[in-house]
């Protein structure tokens, strides 16, 4: 890999490509929060927290795990959940396997909130990423965000189940 200075600035063509990329990072993240509130009330960071869980297994996760996935301290996600909370959508307990740990458990009414609101939700990704791209370009997609984020960091992104679950 090509060693940059901190002076060395983006050249044309790299600009030409990260406008869009930092473009579509401001916008995506911003069209999919309007729609979860607008139909669940939910954030697109809460309804991420309630997806991991109920696609985890028992529906728990360590809040540890679970910050990790959602790429947050787990002030933020700890906020986060205290909301979720109070909703009745999640509760947290002690590991007991390991009490240095907080599990996050999805509550039965967290489950149907999921159920609820992904629909509109998986619509809204389908309309505005998968449905502007050819099959060769999503793949790709695959591809590139995987290799992105693991030069980022090599933290354990989450990735969805390969099991159904109801």
């Amino acid at each position: 890999m090509p060693e940059h200075s901190i002076d060395d600035p983006l050249s044309a063509e790299e600009l030409e490509i990260w406008a869009p990329v930092a473009t579509l990072l401001e916008r995506l993240p911003t069209a999919l929060d309007a729609q979860l509130q607008r139909d669940s009330g939910l954030t697109h960071f809460e309804h991420g927290i309630l997806f991991a869980l109920d696609s985890a297994s028992d529906r728990t996760l360590r809040l540890s795990v679970l910050a990790s996935y959602a790429s947050c301290t787990l002030s933020r996600l700890s906020r986060a959940v205290s909301r979720l909370e109070a909703k009745g959508w999640v509760r947290r307990e002690t590991d007991p396997t390991d009490g240095r740990f907080t599990l996050g458990i999805l509550t039965p009414s967290g489950h149907d909130k999921v159920v609820e609101s992904t629909p509109a939700h998986h619509a809204l990704v389908r309309e505005l990423v998968f449905e502007s791209l050819t099959a060769a370009q999503r793949r790709q997609l695959r591809v590139i965000s995987r290799r992105v984020s693991a030069a980022i960091g090599p933290d354990d992104a989450w990735r969805p189940p390969t099991l159904d679950r109801t």
